[in-house]
């Protein structure tokens, strides 16, 4: 009898927990928060393979293991700003125009161009490291080249677009 009494109180409790009433919006920020903290593991991990391929060449200003450091520090910070632009920009009604210029699609370009600048480099890197491969020094500098300049792409979209949709909100 205890056990049933122990059961039905449990399921009980359960019902009274789920009749909670969490609020939409802050069920979205909560949503978009880790969305946006998976995007900079994926800018990170993508970092740690530009960053290991730069490390094996030992090659100058790579053999330090600092090296690895910085590409996924600024690889995970530049998928956080860059990637997946505030839904301001694209909740934002659009003209049916084709030609007006609305003012966001320079961080959308930018945010686009680095992010498959920074795909093209870890990609790349992630082949080099699998196929154990010699590359020379300027074909590795191309893949630094690529990620760097697709990552801060990323951020400098990431902070237009933020920048661009402070006025936006207030009116």
């Amino acid at each position: 009898m205890k056990i049933s009494s122990a059961i039905s109180s449990a399921f009980s409790a359960t019902r009274r927990v789920t009749n909670l009433r969490i609020a939409r919006s802050s069920l979205i920020k909560s949503a978009h928060l880790l969305e946006r903290i998976g995007l900079a593991a994926v800018g990170a991990s993508g970092g740690l393979y530009v960053g290991a391929t730069l490390l094996r060449q030992k090659a100058g200003l790579f053999e330090s293991g600092w090296i690895v450091l910085v590409t996924v520090l600024y690889g995970a910070l530049s998928y956080y700003l860059g990637i997946d632009l505030s839904g301001n920009i694209a909740r934002r009604r659009t003209s049916n125009i084709s030609e007006e210029w609305n003012g966001s699609e320079p961080a959308e370009i930018m945010s686009a161009a680095g992010t498959f600048s920074a795909a093209i480099a870890a990609t790349l890197s992630v082949s080099i490291l699998v196929l154990d491969q010699n590359l020379p020094n300027g074909l590795i500098g191309f893949v630094a080249g690529c990620w760097v300049v697709g990552s801060s792409l990323q951020v400098a979209a990431g902070t237009m677009a933020r920048s661009y949709e402070a006025p936006i909100s207030e009116q």
